[in-house]
């Protein structure tokens, strides 16, 4: 007899909350930006101050937070630079929830160095450009999706909602004016329900992860890595796959340009260094998932289904052509929903930091290899999955996911050996995902995951003879 159940993981205890900021001292600080434009710069002794703000549990901005800061490369790249001009740099790593509040701090000039997500940057280049002065620049991209799968809806596992339309009248948890919540409207759109026609709820991420589990939403809406530590908690199912829409979605950097244009040399080190950070998690990307885990709390698991090879998003530094036109798509709709009020996206991003860098070229992490059931070489991305042993320190590739359901049949057969997680992409949209939380189908001699229900079923119905089938009924097929 299979068993497919994950033994329950011990609960992890949460980091205390941050006092929430208000709102409008926040903003209110605006007016000093010309002020304070030169908040961070050379002290009377020679040291360089640099503030860099970050979302340690955003994970596909960790090249420029997280694994950065682990890994020490801006540090050691500034010391590198005051090696040449005889200056001290000092860091200061300031860790947030959101880009909200990053946006806040470089707006009041305290903040140098910022990584968030697209709506955030927006904002923040809108909200810069109005406050007057240099404003802000988009100077480098860290993780992205090319079709949204970074931001995702899920629902409690019990939950009798299957579609975003079962959602009407329902209380969502997200947070207003991040690029999960344009997911979620859009989306909600797309699907004939109204923004209106919810109970939308303006939470950070954390507190609607709680309040998803303690039953008093209905819904989250957010982006990496909350829907997967919900799902992998055990706590949620995937109602809703940003990839579903099509969209590009993107985390980036931003610089306050008053400090750019006084510091450019820190500009490129910081550069540099996220570089560096890159190419670390393209080349280690398990080791790199382990330090992330390790710093932020999050499983490791849950860090590898989107920084690992073949992972939801993808990391890379250049500003390419497909992400700027998102970017400039984007911004209509955050005017027509008031976030935003004017923002020429063309004075927002900035290229030429990067050009004076003279950043390498680093390709994404893939799975790749022969896979060990099957004995063939792991060749098609949009087939290829990734298994991770327990008590082993590398994980193993599959062919398809015919392949990856017979090693993980094979492992439940051996006594002591245990699949610590499975990952298999989408048939249809790639996104990488839990093999044991994803929906089965049959297709003649094919075995085909899907992300959700809404997946299922259009496949369902555009293949006739094709029929569902449970994640043991797949395992036992295989």
């Amino acid at each position: 007899m299979l068993s497919t159940e994950r033994p329950k993981r011990p609960a992890r205890p949460r980091p205390p909350a941050r006092p929430k900021r208000p709102a409008a001292a926040l903003l209110a600080v605006a007016t000093l930006v010309a002020a304070s434009a030169c908040s961070a710069a050379s002290a009377d002794d020679g040291t360089v101050e640099v503030v860099v703000g970050y979302q340690s549990k955003t994970i596909n901005t960790v090249t420029a937070g997280t694994l950065l800061r682990v890994q020490g490369y801006l540090e050691q790249r500034l010391a590198e630079q005051g090696r040449v001009d005889g200056r001290t740099y000092r860091v200061t790593w300031q860790d947030y929830d959101s880009g909200a509040p990053i946006t806040a701090q470089m707006l009041a000039g305290k903040t140098d160095i910022g990584s968030m997500g697209d709506y955030p940057l927006l904002i923040n280049g809108s909200r810069a450009q109005e406050a007057g002065g240099p404003g802000t620049r988009l100077v480098s991209v860290t993780g992205y999706n090319l079709l949204g799968a970074l931001n995702s809806v899920v629902v409690p596992t019990g939950s009798p909602a299957h579609t975003l339309s079962d959602l009407k009248g329902r209380k969502v948890s997200t947070s207003v004016g991040s690029a999960a919540d344009g997911t979620l409207v859009q989306a909600l759109a797309r699907a004939g329900v109204a923004d209106t026609e919810i109970q939308k709820q303006n939470q950070q991420p954390s507190v609607g992860a709680s309040a998803l589990k303690a039953g008093s939403v209905d819904a989250l809406a957010q982006f990496v890595a909350w829907p997967g530590a919900v799902v992998f908690a055990g706590d949620g199912r995937l109602l809703y796959d940003g990839a579903a829409l099509g969209r590009p979605t993107l985390h980036g950097v931003v610089i306050r340009q008053a400090f750019g244009a006084e510091h450019p040399n820190v500009v490129r080190a910081f550069l540099q260094a996220q570089a560096d950070a890159t190419r670390f998690l393209n080349e280690h990307p398990l080791e790199a998932s382990r330090k992330v885990a390790d710093a932020t709390g999050l499983p490791p698991e849950v860090v590898h289904l989107y920084n690992g090879p073949n992972g939801i998003a993808t990391f890379a530094t250049p500003l390419e052509p497909v992400l700027l036109a998102a970017l400039r798509d984007d911004a209509p709709f955050l005017r027509s929903v008031g976030v935003v009020k004017a923002l020429d996206v063309d004075r927002f991003v900035d290229p030429s930091y990067q050009e004076q860098a003279a950043l390498p070229v680093i390709q994404p992490a893939r799975i790749t290899g022969t896979d060990p059931v099957c004995g063939r070489p792991v060749e098609d991305p949009k087939l290829a999955g990734e298994i991770w042993y327990e008590g082993e320190g590398a994980t193993r590739p599959a062919a398809d996911p015919r392949c990856l359901l017979r090693a993980v049949k094979q492992a439940l057969k051996e006594p002591g050996r245990r699949v610590r997680v499975a990952y298999v992409p989408d048939a249809v949209t790639g996104t990488r995902w839990f093999a044991d939380q994803d929906h089965w189908v049959r297709d003649g001699e094919a075995l085909l995951p899907f992300t959700t229900e809404d997946g299922v079923s259009a496949y369902l119905t555009a293949h006739a003879g094709s029929r569902r089938l449970t994640y043991r009924e797949a395992l036992e097929t295989s």
